[in-house]
């Protein structure tokens, strides 16, 4: 049988796929734990600038693997077997100085929606369908719903969506939600992915890495104490190489080049 999840880093830039088209990359144990060891190759290895999160065939993920919990004895201990793994790979991905992209097709539900939401930014097909779908299994979120929902559309909208919106929502509706960044055609999804993915790889490492940190960071920190993290972020970029250069570049009126010197 193919690998469960697929690791590929070229240039920079990791990709990461779930490898299950045939059960719509439903997040089985299998998935969970080859996905967390994935993310962890990625996040380790030094050149990756960007990692991209896909699913293989017509759908992102379509949430966990009802199957396995269904028929277990103790279905408690079956769902932390799915919900361990990827929690780790979850925490790993945001912790990490690298920026994380979700890109997504056709349906995206579940654990799916909620591990999209939470990495950095997505990017979503036209066919996309975002489904939260965890009240119709009589089940609360996981993979970090709870926490990217209400950030992206509010603390009554997540409500609304988690418990009452049983309707898919379609990708242009989506994107007005916040839920994704940005909406592209099917067939030119994976261009455009890689062409986001570059444009991110070839910025500034110092400075992305601690924008990343700042938003994470930003609603839990009082505003005296974000003054400060900004204050010290900014400092630590402004003895940079790539700030040297990019300053110089705009004060001439040319173009910053990224080279990611510290």
């Amino acid at each position: 049988m193919a690998d469960a999840v697929l690791l590929d880093i070229e240039d920079g830039i990791a990709s990461i796929r779930v490898n299950r088209p045939d059960r719509l990359n439903v997040l089985s144990v299998e998935v969970s734990e080859d996905l967390r060891d994935a993310v962890e190759g990625a996040v380790s290895d030094a050149s990756v600038r960007v990692i991209v999160l896909s699913g293989e065939g017509r759908a992102f993920m379509a949430g966990g693997d009802l199957r396995h919990m269904a028929g277990a004895s103790d279905r408690g201990r079956a769902a932390r077997e799915l919900i361990d793994p990827i929690h780790a790979a979850l925490k790993r991905l945001s912790e990490a100085d690298q920026i994380t992209i979700a890109s997504v097709q056709g349906p995206v539900a579940g654990a799916g929606l909620s591990i999209a939401m939470g990495l950095d930014l997505a990017i979503a097909a036209e066919s996309s369908v975002f489904h939260f779908a965890y009240s119709s299994v009589a089940a609360s979120p996981d993979c970090g719903g709870t926490w990217a929902l209400p950030r992206l559309v509010g603390h009554r909208r997540a409500l609304q969506i988690a418990l009452i919106d049983d309707g898919g929502i379609p990708a242009d509706r989506a994107l007005e939600l916040g839920l994704v960044s940005r909406v592209v055609a099917d067939d030119s999804l994976t261009v455009e992915t890689r062409r986001l993915a570059e444009r991110l790889r070839d910025g500034a490492p110092a400075a992305q890495a601690a924008t990343k940190r700042l938003y994470r960071q930003a609603l839990e920190t009082p505003f005296a104490c974000q003054l400060d993290a900004e204050a010290e972020a900014f400092e630590a970029c402004a003895r940079t190489m790539d700030f040297e250069r990019a300053v110089a570049a705009f004060l001439s009126g040319g173009r910053p080049s990224a080279k990611g010197g510290r």
